[in-house]
């Protein structure tokens, strides 16, 4: 069989397997398996010569699924899967039927509570969705723990105007009054160019159970995000710095991909969030993933984190030459305050293409302003 005959599931099982491997999961353990077969749904089953079943915006190649692991300061590490479930046909209404389908199913199984979702969904799932995409979720599994799921809303999908109110209204049904108002004061002052971009709710009843806000910060400087990263207590603004420097290399203003903040407040400390994370999209500002390796490698090496681990990670996706494309690579992550500090690498499934290296002059691109992220 090529692999132009293998399935999307088939494909992106063997990458999960791969990373559950490096992340030090018991052998045979089926678990994060069994809910990416839920996730994809009928898209799973789609040859990889089919090409993509709808025009999804989770991957440059509209992959449905992108893979991030996650290395905690304490040495924990954990896996993700960023995925939309996938439909009989393609278009909003299917994605949000499928992705509550998809939701019932999992929370039957698996245990997991799902009155925040059910607390908020009416405000952006809406009949008629507007944006790029209505409903992502996360799958975050740990080593000898049970599954945890996220999901992700878009803000836009009543439209711009009407972005704001919608996460002030979630925010304020998931008890977090003041919420917004932090975030405006540090990540929301330069008008159109910071850009409100997920509303994300963990699906769990723990007290460090999470509500997320994103903001994209377009054309953004790394002084814009150490502003932002201000209005968490403990983010050390020379670690943004260092971060920006180490990864982005010799770019001083972020013209491709937007630098993106988030912030997590948990039902623990409802007062303000509890940890600041920077995203940037590594792979607009490379010319191949040789040099992405090269550059979070470099940042590893600074802060103790392990290069070979790194590196088992990305021979579990993909077995190509890294200099023979760019993307691979896609996001990086670094995340502060007293709820849990850590880097994440974010690695795509390339299930369908592979983008062609730049030349180091082309290294800003355009392309999709909100592309895929997962803290």
């Amino acid at each position: 069989m090529t692999l132009a005959d293998e399935t999307l599931f088939n494909h992106a099982r063997n990458q999960l397997r791969g990373l559950c491997e490096v992340a030090g999961f018991a052998p045979g353990d089926e678990t994060p398996s069994v809910l990416l077969r839920e996730l994809l749904g009928p898209a799973g089953a789609r040859t990889l010569s089919d090409g993509p079943g709808w025009r999804c915006d989770v991957a440059d190649d509209q992959t449905p699924v992108e893979f991030s692991i996650a290395f905690d300061d304490d040495g924990r590490r954990a896996i993700r899967v960023l995925g939309e479930a996938g439909g009989e046909k393609p278009g909003h209404s299917d994605d949000i039927a499928a992705g509550k389908r998809f939701l019932n199913a999992l929370s039957k199984r698996f245990h997991i509570p799902i009155e925040r979702f059910d607390a908020v969904s009416d405000l952006f799932l809406p009949p008629r969705a507007e944006g790029t995409f209505a409903v992502w979720f996360s799958l975050i599994f740990r080593p000898g723990a049970p599954p945890k799921l996220k999901a992700y809303f878009n803000p836009q999908v009543r439209g711009d105007d009407q972005a704001q109110d919608l996460v002030l209204e979630g925010f304020r049904r998931l008890g977090l009054d003041h919420a917004y108002d932090t975030i405006a004061r540090h990540a929301l002052l330069r008008g159109a160019l910071d850009r409100l971009s997920f509303f994300a709710v963990d699906l769990d009843d723990s007290p460090l159970s999470r509500v997320k806000l994103y903001v994209s910060h377009h054309d953004a400087v790394c002084a814009d995000a150490e502003r932002a990263a201000a209005a968490v207590n403990g983010a050390d603004p020379l670690r943004i710095r260092e971060f920006c420097q180490a990864i982005g290399g010799e770019t001083t203003t972020f013209r491709g991909r937007p630098l993106v903040s988030s912030y997590s407040f948990v039902s623990a400390d409802p007062s303000g969030p509890g940890t600041y994370s920077l995203y940037l999209p590594v792979r607009d500002y490379v010319p191949d993933d040789e040099v992405a390796r090269e550059r979070v490698a470099g940042f590893f090496a600074r802060q103790g984190l392990p290069a070979r681990t790194l590196d088992r990670a990305i021979d579990a996706v993909t077995s190509r030459p890294l200099h023979a494309g760019v993307g691979l690579l896609a996001h990086v992550s670094l995340r502060l305050g007293p709820f849990g500090s850590g880097t994440t690498v974010y690695l795509s499934s390339e299930a369908y293409h592979v983008a062609a290296p730049r030349r180091p002059a082309d290294t800003v691109c355009t392309g999709v302003a909100d592309s895929a992220i997962t803290p």
